[in-house]
């Protein structure tokens, strides 16, 4: 493999020529652009316009590399973020359906946590807006990608010998009841008075009840997404593009299909908007299952539905904590946290804990 090279301004056409030359044979790279993209804080992204051959290669590629921030890639190399995405792309994307990008390069180095991805660059497509919410049309496009991921590798044992994807186990369970408590600590004094307090509540409440809900429940896993919200959902624009298209699996598990559909919801729509639609939006994830052989009973997948309505709270309290503090970052975390507060107090999910 090539060297690691984790810094934009550490790249050169010579490098870029000998990681591409692999999917690209004969490319050679003459020379380069490089614009950040995206709002990632785990990690960050690089658009590379690219200056080379006539070989048949584009024009550009986005890479994907550690983030600048310095608690980011603590906190990543803690939870084998950088690993996990390696790895999916790896072994697992061409195993489902789901649109990802196509993956050209991908390298991760165990011993410092240095990795390197080399990704499809999608546009024109554009990055969904976490803070804006999206319409009740985009939030189908996206419902209906989701049995895409989940049907194809539903109840497959072979998952659970993945060691860096099957994390849902007993020990990790207490290891996270542990964590997110713990920065539930910092997260209170933090964002109070920024949060309603009904908001608050419903997160002491969750707090309280911790371990039943991250108790391993009956039932099939499958290929989870983990952060399945539209900053990491790139759709398609009137000059182009695949209808959607989902990057960042650094948070990818062997999980419950249906905490990616509550996830999504839960944020992707204002609270107005997925009242009046979650119903349907519930329904279609059912049928696009049914449509790949995997059918669920109505009333089992509803409560489900309710109950992972926290994880997007869950998520809002622990990733707040543990990247780089920006004000857009904090933002999105009281946006994440009204929303899904509100979507557990709505669907009265305590009283399933």
């Amino acid at each position: 493999m090539a060297e690691i090279v984790t810094d934009p301004a550490h790249m050169t056409p010579g490098w870029l020529t000998e990681v591409l030359g692999g999917p690209f044979d004969g490319v050679t790279v003459s020379d380069f652009e490089a614009t950040p993209v995206g709002t990632g804080q785990m990690g960050d992204s690089v658009r590379l316009v690219l200056t080379h051959d006539g070989v048949e290669a584009p024009t550009s590629v986005v890479a994907k590399l550690p983030a600048a921030d310095e608690k980011s890639r603590q906190t990543a190399a803690a939870l084998r973020s950088y690993e996990i995405e390696v790895n999916f792309y790896r072994h697992l994307a061409s195993t489902v359906d789901m649109r990802t990008p196509a993956c050209f390069h991908a390298d991760f180095d165990p011993a410092t946590s240095a990795f390197v991805l080399m990704l499809e660059d999608m546009a024109p497509a554009e990055q969904g807006d976490q803070l804006e919410g999206t319409t009740p049309e985009r939030a189908g496009v996206a419902v209906e990608e989701l049995p895409k991921l989940h049907a194809p590798r539903w109840g497959d044992p072979g998952l659970g010998e993945l060691d860096w994807f099957a994390r849902s186990t007993p020990e990790m369970a207490t290891f996270t009841v542990m964590l997110i408590s713990g920065l539930w600590d910092g997260f209170q004094p933090r964002f109070d008075g920024r949060i309603r307090p009904e908001i608050m509540g419903v997160a002491t409440d969750l707090m309280a009840n911790l371990s039943s809900y991250l108790t391993l429940r009956d039932g099939p896993m499958t290929v989870s997404h983990g952060d399945y919200r539209l900053d990491n959902l790139l759709f398609a624009t009137e000059r182009g593009g695949d209808p959607v298209t989902v990057v960042d699996w650094q948070t990818a598990t062997q999980g419950y299909g249906v905490a990616d559909l509550s996830y999504f919801v839960g944020a992707g729509l204002v609270p107005e908007d997925r009242r009046t639609h979650e119903r349907d939006l519930v329904d279609r994830y059912r049928d696009g299952m049914a449509a790949r052989g995997v059918r669920l009973d109505s009333n089992d997948l509803w409560e489900d539905f309710r109950r992972f309505s926290f994880a997007g709270l869950m998520m809002a309290i622990a990733a707040s904590m543990l990247v780089e503090e920006t004000e857009r970052g904090d933002e999105m975390f009281i946006t994440m946290a009204e929303r899904h507060g509100q979507h557990a107090l709505d669907l009265d999910a305590i009283a399933l804990l």
